[in-house]
């Protein structure tokens, strides 16, 4: 159990740890821990450099890999509909949790680079973050968006193609197993990047920045906890009435192993069980679970809002405006994808936010650090989040008897 506890929490804890070191190093040093902040400048470095190739990579691998395509073209239009409602559901729940509660009240950084955005129109914003003019604008870390949506359309050409793209399809997994190992060998030193940023930040600015957590976390757990318990239920009984709600007593394992593991992917076998248990069809099933483990994400819509919302609040800008709020929930929205399709995805999700909102460097470990506190419970939305919409795609796709249908069946 021991040995168990240690090998699903491992990394949060030596990053934890890590941030947890800077910080007294931090203190201690106070103005003279700006020696280590290189440390941290080689981490940030590393990861903005690998980003690219591994967002285009992981995501066309992950569409070229699926098998069952025969019901995709009718089931994929309900879920992706299903996956961005709830998850624009999630991303406003959150923008009125921190317009009442400030995630970084009382802490701000006076960093000059910081400017006062000036938002486009959200039909601006919009092309904007999923388009760009030229090829080679898709090859910088400011335009990864268009990127993901390019890995996307890329991997379904190649499905298209047939048998002539087959050559592609080894290539393409060789090269993401590649550079998969190639982030595992540089999550290695990210305790040491992220404590030495940590050390300078809390040098610079005092302990009153570990304070800030503390809040951020208490905004946060409850918002999460409580979207589990309302809106899941909720989403079960639009999907199958009462037998909806009652049938989320199957959701306990997944959850707990959600809990437990952090991964929706480690979660995915459990959640297909409880999908089968619940009734749903195994084509649905097969379909919604595995891409949902990638691109069905209510837990990082919520947790993407707290940490815009808090970069806001920590360099003195106001969270405030329509145009703010709506760019801000579809880019979360969309972002979830590149959160889950990737390994560390929760940091390709952060750089995303500093690269496109344009912050400087320092508030990529500000970030990074809540979304390692919160992660647990994002995990747990965003994996048994999957079992219902599962079920709500059955609803759409076979009517409102569906469950009857596989009740009778059982």
């Amino acid at each position: 159990m021991k040995s168990s506890f240690w090998k699903n929490y491992r990394f949060p804890i030596l990053l934890v740890s890590g941030v947890v070191v800077g910080s007294i190093l931090g203190i201690v040093l106070k103005e003279k821990a700006t020696v280590l902040k290189p440390f941290g400048d080689i981490f940030i470095n590393i990861l903005f450099t690998v980003v690219v190739p591994l967002i285009f990579l992981s995501i066309t691998n992950s569409i070229i890999q699926m098998d069952n395509m025969k019901r995709l073209g009718k089931i994929v239009a309900s879920m992706f509909v299903v996956f961005i409602i709830t998850g624009l559901i999630a991303a406003t729940i959150m923008i009125v949790t921190v317009r009442v509660f400030n995630p970084a009240e009382g802490f701000t950084m006076p960093i000059t680079q910081v400017e006062e955005p000036n938002p486009p129109k959200v039909s601006e914003q919009l092309v904007k973050m999923v388009t760009v003019t030229d090829f080679k604008d898709l090859l910088s870390i400011s335009n990864m968006l268009p990127l993901i949506v390019f890995s996307l359309f890329f991997g379904f050409s190649i499905k298209l193609v047939g048998e002539k793209a087959q050559p592609l399809i080894p290539v393409i997994n060789a090269a993401t197993l590649a550079l998969m190992k190639l982030v595992g060998i540089i999550m290695y030193y990210a305790p040491i990047g992220l404590g030495a940023y940590f050390a300078n930040l809390v040098g610079k600015f005092g302990p009153e920045l570990i304070g800030t957590y503390a809040r951020a976390c208490a905004v946060y757990y409850p918002a999460a906890f409580l979207y589990f318990f309302i809106f899941f239920p909720i989403y079960g009984y639009i999907a199958a009435g009462k037998y909806g709600v009652k049938s989320m007593k199957y959701l306990i394992t997944p959850m707990i192993t959600s809990l437990s593991t952090q991964s929706s992917i480690a979660t995915l076998p459990i959640n297909l069980e409880a999908s089968k248990k619940i009734g749903v069809n195994e084509d649905v099933r097969n379909i919604v679970l595995p891409i949902g483990a990638t691109a069905h994400m209510d837990g990082t819509c919520l947790s993407g809002i707290l940490k815009i919302a808090f970069l806001y609040g920590v360099f003195g800008m106001n969270f405030t405006g329509i145009d703010v709020w709506v760019g801000s929930i579809i880019f979360v929205v969309l972002a979830g994808m590149a959160n889950g399709a990737i390994p560390g995805g929760g940091l390709i999700s952060e750089m995303l936010i500093v690269s496109i909102y344009g912050f400087p460097p320092e508030a990529f470990p500000l970030i990074a650090t809540i979304g390692i506190l919160v992660d647990p419970p994002a995990t747990m939305v965003n994996s048994v989040g999957d079992n219902v919409a599962g079920m709500l795609v059955s609803r759409i796709v076979e009517g409102k008897e569906w469950f009857k249908q596989k009740v009778t069946q059982a």
